[in-house]
Protein backbone atom coordinates (compact mmCIF):
# COMPACT_ATOMS: atom_id res chain seq x y z
CA UNK A 1 0.00 0.00 0.00
CA UNK A 2 1.27 3.40 -0.99
CA UNK A 3 -0.37 6.91 0.01
CA UNK A 4 0.59 10.39 -0.72
CA UNK A 5 1.06 13.37 1.93
CA UNK A 6 1.40 17.26 1.04
CA UNK A 7 1.97 20.46 1.66
CA UNK A 8 2.19 24.00 -0.35
CA UNK A 9 4.62 26.42 -0.58
CA UNK A 10 3.81 30.01 0.57
CA UNK A 11 4.28 33.54 -0.61
CA UNK A 12 4.71 36.58 1.74
CA UNK A 13 2.45 38.95 0.90
CA UNK A 14 3.88 42.05 3.13
CA UNK A 15 6.00 42.20 5.87
CA UNK A 16 8.77 39.65 5.25
CA UNK A 17 11.95 40.48 7.56
CA UNK A 18 10.09 42.77 9.51
CA UNK A 19 8.18 40.29 11.09
CA UNK A 20 10.98 39.21 12.58
CA UNK A 21 11.24 42.10 14.69
CA UNK A 22 7.75 41.63 16.28
CA UNK A 23 5.73 43.46 13.42
CA UNK A 24 2.97 42.09 11.50
CA UNK A 25 3.10 40.29 8.03
CA UNK A 26 0.65 38.60 5.91
CA UNK A 27 1.78 35.60 3.75
CA UNK A 28 -0.35 33.10 1.37
CA UNK A 29 -0.13 29.45 0.62
CA UNK A 30 0.53 28.76 -3.02
CA UNK A 31 -1.56 25.55 -3.86
CA UNK A 32 0.05 24.74 -7.15
CA UNK A 33 3.28 24.45 -6.02
CA UNK A 34 3.44 21.06 -3.27
CA UNK A 35 6.14 19.32 -1.70
CA UNK A 36 4.85 15.66 -1.93
CA UNK A 37 5.73 12.49 1.05
CA UNK A 38 4.64 8.97 -0.62
CA UNK A 39 4.95 6.12 2.10
CA UNK A 40 5.54 2.94 1.45
CA UNK A 41 5.31 0.42 4.52
CA UNK A 42 8.42 -1.80 5.15
CA UNK A 43 9.32 -4.07 7.55
CA UNK A 44 12.97 -2.19 7.33
CA UNK A 45 13.84 0.61 9.57
CA UNK A 46 12.63 4.06 8.03
CA UNK A 47 14.55 5.42 4.65
CA UNK A 48 13.56 8.84 3.01
CA UNK A 49 14.51 9.35 -0.87
CA UNK A 50 14.65 12.78 -1.73
CA UNK A 51 14.03 13.96 -4.80
CA UNK A 52 14.57 17.50 -5.86
CA UNK A 53 14.08 18.42 -1.87
CA UNK A 54 16.06 20.46 0.38
CA UNK A 55 18.59 18.40 2.58
CA UNK A 56 21.57 18.72 4.04
CA UNK A 57 24.26 15.62 4.62
CA UNK A 58 25.21 14.44 8.32
CA UNK A 59 23.65 14.48 11.75
CA UNK A 60 21.87 17.95 10.98
CA UNK A 61 20.03 16.84 7.88
CA UNK A 62 16.66 18.45 8.17
CA UNK A 63 14.47 15.49 6.50
CA UNK A 64 15.66 12.74 8.60
CA UNK A 65 15.85 15.17 11.53
CA UNK A 66 11.93 16.38 10.68
CA UNK A 67 11.14 12.13 10.91
CA UNK A 68 13.06 12.17 13.98
CA UNK A 69 10.91 14.58 16.37
CA UNK A 70 7.91 13.32 14.73
CA UNK A 71 8.59 9.85 15.84
CA UNK A 72 9.61 11.06 19.13
CA UNK A 73 6.40 12.95 19.70
CA UNK A 74 3.87 10.28 18.64
CA UNK A 75 5.87 8.21 21.61
CA UNK A 76 7.10 5.45 18.79
CA UNK A 77 10.47 3.65 19.64
CA UNK A 78 10.87 3.50 15.64
CA UNK A 79 9.33 4.03 12.02
CA UNK A 80 9.48 1.44 9.63
CA UNK A 81 9.24 2.06 5.97
CA UNK A 82 10.27 4.06 2.94
CA UNK A 83 9.36 8.02 2.49
CA UNK A 84 10.26 9.16 -0.72
CA UNK A 85 9.84 13.33 -1.32
CA UNK A 86 9.00 14.87 -4.38
CA UNK A 87 9.28 18.54 -4.58
CA UNK A 88 7.76 20.99 -7.47
CA UNK A 89 9.16 24.08 -5.06
CA UNK A 90 12.33 25.81 -6.01
CA UNK A 91 15.12 25.39 -3.41
CA UNK A 92 16.46 28.64 -2.01
CA UNK A 93 13.38 30.50 -3.68
CA UNK A 94 11.33 32.21 -0.63
CA UNK A 95 8.78 30.03 -1.56
CA UNK A 96 8.80 27.89 1.65
CA UNK A 97 10.74 24.50 0.10
CA UNK A 98 11.82 23.09 3.12
CA UNK A 99 8.52 24.44 5.46
CA UNK A 100 6.77 22.42 3.05
CA UNK A 101 8.88 19.15 2.72
CA UNK A 102 9.00 19.23 6.32
CA UNK A 103 5.38 19.02 7.01
CA UNK A 104 4.76 16.55 4.32
CA UNK A 105 7.06 14.06 5.70
CA UNK A 106 5.68 14.70 9.16
CA UNK A 107 2.51 14.18 8.10
CA UNK A 108 3.90 10.87 6.07
CA UNK A 109 5.47 9.58 9.54
CA UNK A 110 2.37 10.04 11.34
CA UNK A 111 0.47 7.40 8.61
CA UNK A 112 3.09 5.21 8.87
CA UNK A 113 2.65 4.65 12.39
CA UNK A 114 -1.40 4.11 11.42
CA UNK A 115 -1.84 7.94 12.88
CA UNK A 116 -2.65 11.81 12.44
CA UNK A 117 -0.58 14.33 13.50
CA UNK A 118 -2.62 17.66 14.47
CA UNK A 119 -1.80 20.84 12.82
CA UNK A 120 -1.16 22.44 15.83
CA UNK A 121 1.30 20.20 17.06
CA UNK A 122 2.96 19.40 13.49
CA UNK A 123 3.45 23.44 12.46
CA UNK A 124 5.41 22.98 16.37
CA UNK A 125 7.61 20.87 14.52
CA UNK A 126 8.40 22.20 11.35
CA UNK A 127 9.29 25.57 13.27
CA UNK A 128 12.18 23.51 14.94
CA UNK A 129 13.43 22.12 11.20
CA UNK A 130 13.01 25.91 10.31
CA UNK A 131 15.86 26.70 13.21
CA UNK A 132 18.48 24.52 10.83
CA UNK A 133 17.36 26.01 7.56
CA UNK A 134 17.39 29.30 8.76
CA UNK A 135 19.25 30.01 12.20
CA UNK A 136 16.28 32.73 13.38
CA UNK A 137 13.23 32.34 11.48
CA UNK A 138 10.04 34.36 12.67
CA UNK A 139 7.44 31.13 12.22
CA UNK A 140 5.61 32.65 9.25
CA UNK A 141 6.23 29.84 6.54
CA UNK A 142 5.84 26.99 8.68
CA UNK A 143 2.79 28.73 10.31
CA UNK A 144 1.29 29.50 6.37
CA UNK A 145 2.23 25.63 5.15
CA UNK A 146 0.68 23.63 7.53
CA UNK A 147 -2.39 25.67 8.07
CA UNK A 148 -2.76 26.03 4.31
CA UNK A 149 -4.76 29.56 4.78
CA UNK A 150 -3.94 33.07 4.36
CA UNK A 151 -3.01 34.29 7.52
CA UNK A 152 -1.92 37.80 9.47
CA UNK A 153 0.97 36.69 11.25
CA UNK A 154 2.39 38.14 14.13
CA UNK A 155 5.68 36.58 16.52
CA UNK A 156 4.49 34.99 19.66
CA UNK A 157 0.72 35.73 19.09
CA UNK A 158 -1.99 33.14 17.63
CA UNK A 159 -1.90 33.76 13.76
CA UNK A 160 -5.22 35.06 12.16
CA UNK A 161 -6.40 33.27 8.83
CA UNK A 162 -7.40 36.03 7.01
CA UNK A 163 -11.22 36.14 5.00
CA UNK A 164 -10.07 37.38 1.31
CA UNK A 165 -12.77 39.06 -0.02
CA UNK A 166 -12.22 39.01 -3.73
CA UNK A 167 -9.59 36.13 -4.95
CA UNK A 168 -5.92 37.33 -5.56
CA UNK A 169 -3.95 36.37 -8.81
CA UNK A 170 -0.57 36.24 -9.01
CA UNK A 171 2.13 36.08 -10.75
CA UNK A 172 5.31 34.40 -9.37
CA UNK A 173 8.09 34.89 -10.85
CA UNK A 174 11.29 33.06 -10.12
CA UNK A 175 14.56 35.24 -11.16
CA UNK A 176 16.99 31.97 -10.90
CA UNK A 177 19.45 33.77 -8.18
CA UNK A 178 19.19 31.14 -5.29
CA UNK A 179 19.25 33.23 -1.70
CA UNK A 180 19.56 31.63 1.36
CA UNK A 181 16.92 33.30 4.31
CA UNK A 182 19.78 33.30 6.66
CA UNK A 183 22.07 35.29 5.02
CA UNK A 184 19.38 37.91 4.69
CA UNK A 185 18.23 37.87 8.20
CA UNK A 186 22.08 38.35 8.79
CA UNK A 187 22.38 41.39 6.81
CA UNK A 188 19.61 43.09 8.33
CA UNK A 189 20.73 41.96 11.91
CA UNK A 190 24.02 44.21 11.31
CA UNK A 191 21.97 47.20 9.46
CA UNK A 192 20.16 47.24 12.74
CA UNK A 193 23.62 47.29 14.75
CA UNK A 194 25.35 49.90 12.13
CA UNK A 195 22.47 52.16 11.22
CA UNK A 196 19.45 51.39 14.23
CA UNK A 197 17.19 54.35 13.20
CA UNK A 198 17.24 53.53 9.79
CA UNK A 199 16.23 49.95 10.42
CA UNK A 200 14.17 50.14 12.70
CA UNK A 201 12.20 53.07 10.88
CA UNK A 202 11.80 51.24 7.79
CA UNK A 203 10.73 48.36 9.59
CA UNK A 204 8.04 49.61 11.37
CA UNK A 205 7.16 51.23 8.03
CA UNK A 206 6.28 47.90 6.81
CA UNK A 207 4.83 46.67 9.65
CA UNK A 208 1.91 50.02 9.15
CA UNK A 209 2.05 49.07 5.18
CA UNK A 210 0.68 45.18 6.51
CA UNK A 211 -2.25 46.93 8.67
CA UNK A 212 -3.40 48.62 5.54
CA UNK A 213 -3.18 45.68 3.58
CA UNK A 214 -5.43 43.90 5.79
CA UNK A 215 -7.67 46.60 5.58
CA UNK A 216 -8.10 45.92 1.70
CA UNK A 217 -8.02 42.51 1.54
CA UNK A 218 -10.80 42.17 3.55
CA UNK A 219 -12.47 44.74 1.50
CA UNK A 220 -11.60 43.46 -1.71
CA UNK A 221 -9.52 47.04 -2.53
CA UNK A 222 -7.18 45.70 -4.94
CA UNK A 223 -5.68 48.69 -6.58
CA UNK A 224 -4.79 50.18 -3.46
CA UNK A 225 -3.53 46.39 -1.90
CA UNK A 226 -0.91 47.10 -5.52
CA UNK A 227 0.00 50.44 -4.31
CA UNK A 228 1.13 49.11 -1.04
CA UNK A 229 2.92 46.11 -2.83
CA UNK A 230 5.15 48.73 -4.51
CA UNK A 231 5.70 50.61 -1.69
CA UNK A 232 6.64 47.43 0.55
CA UNK A 233 9.42 46.65 -2.14
CA UNK A 234 10.87 50.18 -1.96
CA UNK A 235 11.49 49.52 1.63
CA UNK A 236 12.53 46.00 1.29
CA UNK A 237 15.04 47.81 -1.51
CA UNK A 238 16.39 50.54 0.75
CA UNK A 239 17.38 48.25 3.54
CA UNK A 240 19.52 46.14 0.89
CA UNK A 241 16.97 42.86 0.59
CA UNK A 242 16.71 43.16 -3.48
CA UNK A 243 18.81 43.00 -6.12
CA UNK A 244 19.45 44.49 -9.77
CA UNK A 245 17.21 41.35 -10.86
CA UNK A 246 14.73 41.48 -8.69
CA UNK A 247 14.23 44.78 -8.97
CA UNK A 248 13.97 44.38 -13.14
CA UNK A 249 11.08 41.71 -12.98
CA UNK A 250 9.55 44.37 -10.94
CA UNK A 251 9.86 46.89 -13.58
CA UNK A 252 8.20 44.46 -16.26
CA UNK A 253 5.61 43.20 -13.75
CA UNK A 254 4.25 46.60 -14.05
CA UNK A 255 4.81 47.82 -17.26
CA UNK A 256 2.66 44.94 -18.19
CA UNK A 257 -0.40 46.09 -16.28
CA UNK A 258 -0.04 44.81 -12.85
CA UNK A 259 -1.42 46.33 -10.12
CA UNK A 260 1.51 46.06 -8.08
CA UNK A 261 4.78 43.59 -7.43
CA UNK A 262 7.48 43.44 -4.80
CA UNK A 263 9.53 41.14 -3.77
CA UNK A 264 8.70 38.10 -1.95
CA UNK A 265 10.62 36.00 0.77
CA UNK A 266 14.01 36.59 2.15
CA UNK A 267 14.70 38.98 -1.11
CA UNK A 268 18.69 39.40 -2.54
CA UNK A 269 17.43 36.91 -5.23
CA UNK A 270 14.46 34.30 -5.59
CA UNK A 271 11.39 35.71 -6.45
CA UNK A 272 9.17 38.54 -7.24
CA UNK A 273 5.19 38.71 -7.06
CA UNK A 274 3.12 40.73 -9.01
CA UNK A 275 -0.82 41.23 -8.81
CA UNK A 276 -2.03 40.66 -11.86
CA UNK A 277 -5.85 42.09 -13.06
CA UNK A 278 -7.04 38.78 -15.45
CA UNK A 279 -6.80 41.07 -18.38
CA UNK A 280 -3.40 41.44 -18.02
CA UNK A 281 -1.99 38.14 -17.03
CA UNK A 282 -0.64 36.93 -20.54
CA UNK A 283 0.96 40.11 -21.28
CA UNK A 284 2.56 40.55 -17.75
CA UNK A 285 3.82 36.96 -17.94
CA UNK A 286 5.70 37.64 -21.58
CA UNK A 287 7.15 40.72 -20.06
CA UNK A 288 8.14 38.74 -17.00
CA UNK A 289 9.99 36.07 -19.19
CA UNK A 290 11.57 38.58 -21.32
CA UNK A 291 12.69 40.25 -18.55
CA UNK A 292 14.81 37.43 -17.48
CA UNK A 293 12.49 35.55 -15.42
CA UNK A 294 13.63 31.77 -15.11
CA UNK A 295 9.67 30.78 -14.63
CA UNK A 296 6.64 32.71 -14.17
CA UNK A 297 4.13 30.36 -11.73
CA UNK A 298 0.15 31.50 -11.85
CA UNK A 299 -1.67 31.27 -8.61
CA UNK A 300 -4.86 32.06 -7.65
CA UNK A 301 -5.35 33.15 -3.80
CA UNK A 302 -8.82 32.84 -1.94
CA UNK A 303 -11.34 29.92 -1.37
CA UNK A 304 -8.92 27.09 -2.09
CA UNK A 305 -9.19 23.82 -0.22
CA UNK A 306 -6.61 21.55 0.99
CA UNK A 307 -5.17 19.00 -1.31
CA UNK A 308 -3.72 15.48 -0.37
Amino acid sequence: MTASFSAPGKAILFGEHAVVYGQPAIAVPLPQLRARALIRPLDSPLKIIAEGAPGRRGIQDPLQKMAEITQQQLGLPRLNGEITIQSQIPIASGLGSGAAVSAAIGRAAAALAGTTIRDEVLNSLVYEIEKLHHGKPSGIDNSVIVFERPLYFRTGYQPEFLRINAPLRLLVADSGVAALTRDAVAHVQRLLQRQPDFAREALQRIGNLVESARRCLEAGEQARLGQLMCENHALLRALGLSSPALDVLVAAALAGGALGAKLSGAGMGGNIIALTPAAAAVDVEQRLMRAGAVTVISASIGGEQRQA
